[in-house]
């Protein structure tokens, strides 16, 4: 069975459907824009995010530094006492541990450098070349290698008369170590020399520091001491100081290329945010300090803010793409009920036209009705009763096509009373029972045995329901049933089902039964069937029809139990195929 539903509405005003909206279109641009708007808003608070974290990183950093400085300014200062100056002064301001810690310092540092220098020498790992390099990156002014007769087997310059006579000792192994760091020696002159004796106890190695190169080693060991006691922090990935000959003071074990100009830098390559600021120990910019800082932290922040984003547009996005699918459906069904109220309207002139026309027929053929009558009376007395015969029937069927125009003409807004329907169902059947067992037709009733009583107009409601069953019944071609039933649905509907056995009707048979110009029989003005209509939907009720050719069909007719007002109040009648 084909089936199909169609909703007829009442038709507006003007008869005509609206222009179609634009609101798809219109929400289409809006969200378009919220998008767009969203996008950029997005795009601009990630880059002030990015902008915020990489300044807190870079002010975290700039902190380091300015610790870092700052403490090494202090150590620089308590190296810059000479060996025996101002013990007093010191004990008394308590720094003299700490003077003496940082000078201990920096001679451990000297006492490993020449051991390293003694060890890579033995292991043929140093030769000569190499070893006057490492002394020009390492801030030693003189490097010297003796044998144990105190010849000397290298210098990178000269080495002085005196610093050989105070290195006798050493030399000829009386002394393990000689240390004249911090203090004037006996001549007079500028001392900053150490000697060792060299592991197998061959010879001395000679380290000797001029007033340059003395200040790179108070600042090594100054920032050295400073890292350790303010610490790098966590985030820290390296660290490196230079100085103006590009000599490093300190460096962590992970540095990042060469050291950078004296100006604040940030990198951004690899997450790492990079500073390069001079460090300032005597009113100048002397050294160079660049600061790595990793960016892991503020670039997981920024994946989980562009997730964020990314969810958000994409939700905006479902919101606009949902929005216009609601709005165009609505659209779509909405035009597609103008459109129907727009045939309801035109169906509705043409029924009112041929209403008037009805009136019209009817007055201009009851006078020839009259006269053919009257010519029958005296042919009967005449004995031609076949002539008779045919004559009379032609006068009823034009006065049942005269009263079908008339009825229709005059179908006006239902009179509505309070009324058992199944009571006039029940009557109905009973008068039409006779005329359908002649035609070899048995029509049976399921009906509720108590009162169903509803708001309608009887006798309008009686002949729409007559009109039904009598299409049915031409339906039938020989034999067959038809079936009254009644039962309410829900609290506020009746359905009244008329069913029968006939040959059915076909898709587009059903999309026209309606119609006051159709039908499909030889004999008939299709006037039946839309009179029934139109006294439906005066209820505020509707029609459904379900058929399939050759098996029968099945009209059902729902109205209200309360009163619906008048026609042009109701909500239309949907035809259910």
């Amino acid at each position: 069975m084909t089936r199909r539903e169609k909703t007829i509405g009442p038709g507006g005003p003007g008869g005509r459907t609206s222009r179609p909206f634009l609101q798809p279109l219109a929400v289409a641009l809006i969200s378009l824009v919220l998008v767009s708007l969203a996008l950029v808003t997005g795009l601009m608070d990630l880059r002030t995010l990015d902008k915020t974290l990489s300044g807190f990183i870079e002010e975290r950093g700039l902190d380091i530094l300015g610790n870092v400085q700052q403490a090494a300014k202090h150590n620089f200062h308590l190296l810059g006492h000479g060996w025996n100056a101002d013990v007093e002064g010191l004990a008394r301001s308590g720094l003299a541990e700490e003077t003496f810690s940082l000078r201990e310092s920096m001679m451990l540092d000297l006492l490993g450098l020449a051991q390293q220098i003694d060890f890579d020498r033995e292991q043929d790992l140093l030769d000569d070349p190499l070893l006057t390099s490492l002394a020009a990156g390492q801030g030693l002014w003189l490097v010297a290698l003796l044998d144990s007769q105190g010849k000397i087997t290298y210098q990178n310059r000269p080495v002085p008369e005196a610093l050989l006579e105070r290195a006798v000792g050493v030399i000829t192994g009386d002394q393990g170590i000689m240390v004249d760091l911090f203090g004037p020696s006996s001549d007079g002159t500028s001392s900053r020399s150490l000697v060792i004796r060299r592991k197998r106890g061959q010879g001395a190695i000679l380290l000797a520091l001029n007033q340059e190169d003395f200040l790179f080693w108070r600042a090594r060991v100054s920032i050295q001491r400073a890292v350790e006691e303010v610490g790098l922090g966590t985030d820290t990935r390296y660290f490196v100081v230079t100085d103006k000959k590009e000599r490093v003071l300190y460096q962590t074990q992970e540095v990042r290329g060469s050291a950078r100009a004296p100006d604040r830098s940030s990198d951004r390559e690899g997450g790492t945010l990079e500073l390069t600021v001079p460090l300032h120990f005597n009113g100048e910019p002397a050294f160079n300090a660049s600061l790595g800082l990793s960016r892991e932290t503020a670039d997981l922040m920024m994946k989980k803010e562009r997730q964020r984003g990314l969810v958000f547009i994409g939700f905006m996005v479902c919101i606009a793409i949902l929005s216009m699918g609601f709005l165009y459906r609505s659209q779509t069904r909405h035009l597609a009920h103008m459109r129907e109220m727009e045939r309801r309207l035109h169906r509705a002139e043409r029924l009112s036209a041929m209403g008037r026309l009805a009136a019209g027929v009817a007055h201009e053929i009851r006078n020839p009705l009259n006269a053919m009558s009257m010519a029958c009376q005296r042919l009967q007395k005449d004995n031609l009763e076949q002539l008779n015969k045919v004559i009379r029937d032609e006068i009823r069927r034009l006065n049942h096509i005269v009263e079908d125009f008339i009825s229709f003409s005059k179908s006006g807004n239902p009179v509505l009373k309070k009324e058992d329907i199944a009571a006039l169902v029940r009557e109905m059947g009973l008068l039409m029972e006779e005329e359908a067992s002649s035609k070899g037709i048995g029509l049976h009733m399921d009906l509720p045995e108590s009162p169903l009583m509803i708001w309608m107009d009887t006798d309008k409601i009686r002949q729409a329901l007559f009109n039904i069953v009598k299409n049915a019944m031409e339906s039938i071609p020989e034999q067959g049933t038809i079936t009254l039933a009644l039962s309410q649905e829900g609290r506020r509907w009746v359905a009244v089902r008329i069913s029968d056995t006939g040959i059915g009707l076909s898709p587009k048979e059903l999309e026209q039964i309606f119609e006051p110009d159709y039908t499909t029989k030889e004999k008939g003005l299709g006037l039946g069937l839309a009179l029934a209509h139109e006294i439906i939907t005066g209820h505020g009720g509707e029609i459904r029809v379900k058929s399939e050719a050759g098996r029968g069909t099945t009209f059902e007719v729902v109205l209200p139990i309360e009163a619906q007002g008048t026609r042009d109040k109701a909500q239309g009648t949907r035809l259910k195929v």
